[in-house]
């Protein structure tokens, strides 16, 4: 069976440790340019159904590093053909499916109709591969995820939001999400999806006392159609250089970019000491990669292609 990536979920903590610690082999070999091209001969399939670049451009990249052949596939996820006879068209051809599209219903769909490994690279719900890398950041940190790490999530119930809840299903990560009252996540329908959940997650509306311990303060952008009285909500929670000089220096300030000055956070909190966000994205490539690998190599058969 291949090993699909659309929720971080969908590994376990000891999986998601082999994975960050496979990232930092990775990131070595980098830097120095040696080359490593475990998935020579392996085919990929990426499918762009939505904007934005860093994700792109990093499993593109990667792609290339490690050896592999990939194919831009064009039109919209689910446009004018069934996606169960699409996942298994593209099952012919390819071993990974690399996906950005809007609805997360759709990718699963895709998912269950192809024998490819399909990993989820962003819907509007959820977003696993950008915490995949945050975490990658953090354990080359020198931060232990294994043991606890407090997230504060300042934002609205946005797809990065959602899945940091997801990585405390699965780590001991406690998760406080901080935002106006109508913005939260749901938390009966998130304790059903996780029953039994090794972390703590929680909603609440102030930032009173919740940053001095963070070890990671996360922003999102505000909502795109929010009115004056909104924008107004949501100023109250602005993350500013002040309030960053409160916290404790190794709290990691990751701004979600694209970042707006002004709103979320001030253009001094962007220069401030614990901002950390340009070197915690240099490892998305690396812990992408270590997905590739890990989901290719183990995730069914183990042998590389020739």
């Amino acid at each position: 069976m291949v090993s699909d990536f659309l929720r971080v979920l969908d590994r376990s903590g000891d999986e998601l440790l082999e994975l960050v610690e496979l990232a930092v082999e990775l990131e070595t070999r980098f830097v120095h340019r040696r080359e490593f091209r475990p998935l020579a001969g392996y085919r990929m399939a990426m499918w762009w159904d939505g904007e934005g670049f860093r994700n792109r451009a990093a499993f593109e990249l990667g792609a290339s590093v490690l050896g592999a052949e990939s194919v831009e596939i064009p039109g919209a996820v689910g446009d004018r053909e069934d996606l169960g006879d699409m996942g298994a068209y593209l099952g012919n051809w390819f071993d990974a499916v690399v996906v950005r599209t809007p609805s997360l219903r759709a990718l699963a769909s895709l998912a269950s109709a192809t024998s490819a490994m399909v990993v989820n690279a962003r819907t509007n719900h959820n977003h696993p591969c950008e915490i995949l890398g945050d975490l990658a950041f953090l354990h080359a940190s020198g931060h232990d995820i294994s043991d606890h790490t407090d997230v504060v999530f300042v934002g609205e119930a946005t797809n990065l939001c959602h899945s940091w809840f997801e990585a405390a299903g699965v780590l001991p990560i406690s998760v406080t999400q901080v935002c106006p009252p109508g913005f939260e996540v749901d938390l009966q329908r998130w304790h059903e999806l996780v029953p039994t959940p090794s972390g703590t997650v929680t909603v609440t509306h102030g930032l009173d006392g919740l940053l001095h311990d963070a070890d990671v303060v996360y922003t999102d952008c505000w909502p795109a159609d929010a009115d004056e009285t909104t924008k107004d909500s949501f100023r109250e929670l602005q993350i500013t250089a002040h309030l960053l000089d409160q916290c404790s220096p190794t709290t990691n300030f990751l701004p979600c970019p694209p970042v707006s000055r002004g709103e979320e956070v001030t253009a001094e909190a962007m220069i401030h000491p614990t901002c950390r966000v340009v070197d915690a994205k240099r490892w998305l490539l690396h812990a992408q990669n270590a997905l590739l690998i890990r989901g290719l190599l183990d995730g069914g058969e183990t042998q590389a292609h020739t």
